[in-house]
C-alpha cells in the first residue's frame, strides 16, 4: 500500500465515522426507532430521555458518557459490564503511559537515523517511506540506538504488569462488594452436584441424594432438585409454545382484516402439511387452536413420565444458609474425585441442562477431543487467510482475474480496493467462526451459558492470533521456509520477527478500519434499523413478535473481548518497532470506550451476571500477548545483531512469574464465593420456596403452584420447609 492510499483509507473511514454519527444522532430522535436506539431503557420500563437531553448535537452522547461512572454501568448493567470497561480502561492506560515515552524518545531517533531500510526492515513491503522513517527497521545493525528501543520494550513490560496488577485487585473488589450485597441472589443458595453414582439398598435417586446431603448439611439441606432428561417434553413444550405464536399471530391477522371496511373480516388460512406449505387447506385460527388443546395434555403426561422415570446422575442442592452453599461448592464430598462432584450453581437462566449429567471421564474425553479439533481448526483455517493474505493484493487480482485489468487500472478504484480489500476479506472470514466454536465449547459438557461463552471467547482469541496476527504476518514467507522451520522450530519467532516490519501498514489499515467503520457501525446501528423495520413492515403482526424482533441482546462477551484482544496484541507487538501505532490503539479503545459506554446505557441488556468471572480470562490472555511481544522484540533484535539482546531473556521470565503469582494470589476468589464474602446478611429473609422455582426448567412448570407440588413428588424431594435467614 502506497502512501496516498493509506491517507485515503483513513480519511474515508474517519468521514463514514463521522456521516454515521450524525445519522445516528438524527435517527435516534425519532420516536419509531427508539426500541432500536433505547431498548436497554424501555425494557427497565424508563423513559428514553429520562435523564438524558434530546438534542441535535451529534457530540452529546460523548458527554453523557464521560459523566457516567462505574456504579451507573454496575446498576444498570451489572458486574461483567463493569469488568469489561476495567479491561478497555487497563489497555488504554497501558499503551497512553507506554505511548508518553516511547513516541517523544523513539521517533526522533528513528528520524535522525542514517541507515537505510533492508528489504525485511520495511514496515510496507518497501512502498511506504515515510512509516519506514519512524520505525525501528530504519536503525543500523549493532547501532547503538538500540538501547532506546531496548529499554523501550522494559517499560512497555513494566507498564503492563503495573496497570494489571492494579486492574486485577480492582476486580476483585467489585467481586466482593457484589457478591456481599445484601439482596437475595438465587444462585448463591445452590449448588450443582454432578457424577451421582447409582442408588444403593433400594434407594430411588431422590432419596439417595437428599439422605446424602442431609447426614453431612442436617441443618441448612432444604430441598434438591434431580436433573432429568427433558429431551422429549422440551420438543413437546416447543411445539406448544410455536403454535401459540401462530394461533396470536392468525388471531392478529384476522383482526387487522376488519379494519378495512369489511367488519367480518377474512379468515387466515393456513395448510396442514410441512412448514404450512402443503397438505389440505384449513381454517388456521380453528386448526392452531385445536393443536394447542391436543398438545397440553400430552405436555402435561410427558412432564409426570419425565419427573418419575427420567432421572439422572446429576442433581441441584438448595440450602437456606448461603454460607452453607459457598463452603459446599468448594469441598470434596468423596474420597473418589469422580463422583459427588460439587459446584457452585449458576444462574438459572445459564444452566445448560443436557451437559449436567454428562460424566467425569466422559468430560475429560470430550474437552481432549474438542481442543484436537480445535487445533485442527486453527491449523486449516491458515489456508484460507494465508491465500486472502496472498491474493486480495491489486497485482495478484490481475493475474487470477485479467478480465479486471482495465476496472483496477482506474486510480480512484485502486486507490479504494488497495485501501480496504485485503483487510474486508479478512473480517468476513473472522465472522464465521464464533458459532463454531461456542457449539464445541457446548460439546465439552460445561454446565453453564456464561462459561461457554468464556471458552469460545479463548478459542476465538488463539485462533486470532495464530490466523490473523502471525498468519497474516509471516504467511508469505512460511511456506518457502517450511522446511528450515521443521528442523529447527524456535526459528519460527526469528522468522516473526523479520516478518513483522512488512505487515505494519496492512495492521495500521485494520486497526483504524475496526474502530472508524466499527464502531460507526456499532453506535448508529444501521442494520439492526433496517433489519428491525423490514420486520415490522413485512413480518411482525403481533406485540411478541415486535419485541422479538428489537431485543437486543447483550455485549456478545464470546467475540468482542478475543476482538479487543487482537488490537490490544497487534499494538503491543508493534508499539517498539513502529511507534506510530500506538495512537491507532490510543484511538481504538478511547473510542471504544465512548461508544460501549453509550450502548450500555441505552441498547445492550446483559443475559447473564457472573460478577467478574471473565476477568482472570482476560488478564491470562493480556499476559500471553505480552510474552509474544517480548519474545518477538528479542528475536528482532537478533536479526539487528544487537550484542546485548540477551538482557531481554528475563522479560518473559518474569511474565510467567508475575502471572504465576497473580493466579495463587487471585484467581481461587474468582473460582468460588469466599466464606468471609458469603456470610454477611441479608436484609430479608430469603424465600426458599422461589429460589427453588427460579431453577425449574420451563418445560416442567405448571400453570399453578398446586400441580406443580403433585407433579414434582417423584423428583424433587420435599426434605426441609425451614426457611431460617442466611
Amino acid at each position: 500500500m502506497d502512501f496516498s492510499s493509506f491517507l485515503t483509507s483513513l480519511g474515508t473511514s474517519f468521514l463514514l465515522f463521522f456521516v454515521l454519527m450524525c445519522l445516528f444522532t438524527w435517527l435516534s430522535r425519532r420516536p419509531s426507532n427508539h426500541v432500536i436506539y433505547y431498548p436497554n431503557r424501555i425494557l427497565r420500563g424508563l423513559d428514553p430521555y429520562d435523564g438524558f437531553r434530546a438534542t441535535r448535537n451529534p457530540f452529546t452522547w460523548i458527554r453523557e458518557a464521560l459523566a457516567s461512572t462505574e456504579a451507573d454501568v454496575i446498576r444498570c448493567s451489572g458486574v461483567d459490564t463493569a469488568v469489561h470497561f476495567v479491561f478497555l480502561t487497563t489497555v488504554l492506560a497501558i499503551l497512553v503511559l507506554a505511548g508518553v515515552i516511547i513516541l517523544p524518545i523513539l521517533l526522533p531517533i528513528s528520524i535522525t537515523a542514517r541507515g537505510i531500510v533492508k528489504v525485511n526492515d520495511t514496515t510496507s513491503e518497501g512502498t511506504f517511506d515515510d512509516l519506514d522513517k519512524l520505525s525501528m527497521g530504519r536503525i543500523e545493525e549493532s547501532s547503538p540506538r538500540l538501547w532506546a528501543y531496548l529499554l523501550s520494550t522494559y517499560w512497555v513490560s513494566v507498564v503492563t504488569y503495573y496497570l494489571l496488577w492494579k486492574a486485577y485487585k480492582h476486580v476483585a473488589d467489585l467481586r466482593a462488594e457484589a457478591l456481599m450485597s445484601p439482596e437475595v441472589k438465587c444462585e448463591q443458595f445452590a449448588v450443582v452436584v454432578r457424577d451421582i453414582p447409582p442408588p444403593t439398598g433400594g434407594q430411588t435417586r431422590k432419596e439417595q441424594v437428599d439422605s446424602y446431603f442431609k447426614a453431612i448439611y442436617p441443618d441448612t439441606f432444604y430441598r434438591s432438585m434431580i436433573v432429568t432428561d427433558n429431551g422429549k417434553v422440551i420438543k413437546i413444550y416447543e411445539e406448544l409454545e410455536g403454535y401459540k405464536k401462530k394461533l396470536a399471530r392468525a388471531e392478529a391477522i384476522y383482526a387487522s382484516s376488519k379494519k378495512g371496511g369489511n367488519p367480518e373480516g377474512i379468515r387466515p388460512t393456513t395448510k396442514t402439511g410441512w412448514l404450512g406449505l402443503i397438505g389440505k387447506k384449513v381454517d388456521a385460527i380453528e386448526h392452531y387452536d385445536a393443536k394447542i388443546k391436543e398438545l397440553i395434555p400430552k405436555l402435561e403426561a410427558e412432564r409426570k413420565l419425565t419427573l418419575k422415570d427420567k432421572q439422572q446422575c446429576a442433581a441441584i442442592i438448595f440450602f437456606n444458609n448461603r454460607t452453607t452453599a459457598a463452603a459446599a461448592s468448594q469441598s470434596l464430598h468423596d474420597t473418589m474425585v469422580d463422583t459427588w462432584t460439587v459446584l457452585d450453581a449458576p444462574e438459572p437462566r445459564q444452566i445448560i441442562w443436557t451437559n449436567l449429567p454428562k460424566h467425569f471421564y466422559q468430560r475429560q474425553i470430550r474437552q481432549y477431543v474438542i481442543y484436537f479439533i480445535v487445533f485442527l481448526t486453527i491449523f486449516f483455517y491458515m489456508i484460507p487467510i494465508g491465500f486472502v493474505s496472498a491474493f486480495t493484493t491489486l497485482e495478484n487480482l490481475k493475474k487470477l482475474l485479467p478480465f479486471l485489468k482495465p476496472i483496477l487500472d482506474q486510480q480512484i478504484i485502486r486507490t479504494v480496493l488497495g485501501a480496504y480489500l485485503p483487510q474486508l476479506a479478512l473480517l468476513l472470514f473472522l465472522a464465521l467462526l464464533p458459532k463454531f466454536l461456542l457449539f464445541l465449547s457446548k460439546a465439552e459438557g460445561i454446565p453453564s451459558e456464561s462459561h461457554a461463552q468464556r471458552a469460545a471467547s479463548g478459542k476465538y482469541f488463539y485462533f486470532s492470533i495464530l490466523n490473523v496476527f502471525i498468519g497474516v504476518t509471516i504467511g508469505s514467507t512460511l511456506f518457502s521456509t517450511l522446511k528450515e522451520v521443521e528442523k529447527d522450530p524456535n526459528m519460527l519467532f526469528t522468522l516473526l520477527a523479520q516478518s513483522l516490519p512488512g505487515s505494519a501498514t496492512f495492521f495500521l489499515t485494520f486497526v483504524a478500519l475496526k474502530f472508524f467503520v466499527g464502531y460507526g457501525l456499532e453506535l448508529s446501528r444501521i442494520v439492526p434499523l433496517i433489519i428491525f423495520h423490514i420486520k415490522k413492515k413485512y413480518i411482525c403482526k403481533t406485540e411478541a413478535e415486535l419485541k422479538e424482533a428489537w431485543t437486543p441482546g447483550d455485549l456478545g462477551y464470546a467475540t468482542r473481548v478475543p476482538g479487543d484482544l487482537l488490537i490490544f496484541t497487534v499494538v503491543l507487538c508493534y508499539s517498539v518497532i513502529a511507534p506510530l501505532i500506538i495512537p491507532f490503539g490510543v484511538v481504538y479503545f478511547g473510542l471504544g470506550w465512548l461508544v460501549l459506554r453509550n450502548q450500555v446505557f441505552k441498547v445492550y441488556a446483559p443475559s447473564y451476571e457472573t460478577y467478574g468471572k471473565m476477568w482472570p480470562h482476560i488478564y491470562t490472555r493480556i499476559v500471553a500477548s505480552l510474552i509474544l511481544y517480548q519474545i518477538t522484540m528479542l528475536g528482532y533484535f537478533g536479526v539487528k545483531k544487537f550484542y546485548y539482546a540477551p538482557i531481554l531473556i528475563p522479560l518473559p521470565i518474569t511474565s510467567l512469574l508475575f502471572a504465576f503469582i497473580c493466579d495463587k494470589k487471585f484467581y481461587r476468589f474468582f473460582q468460588t464465593t469466599a466464606l468471609e464474602v458469603a456470610c454477611r446478611e441479608l436484609k430479608e429473609i430469603p424465600n426458599m420456596e422461589v429460589i427453588f422455582r427460579s431453577y425449574v426448567p420451563l418445560c416442567l412448570r405448571s400453570d399453578s403452584e398446586k400441580a406443580d407440588e403433585d407433579q414434582f413428588e417423584d423428583a424433587l424431594s420435599h426434605v426441609s420447609r425451614s426457611s431460617s435467614m442466611a
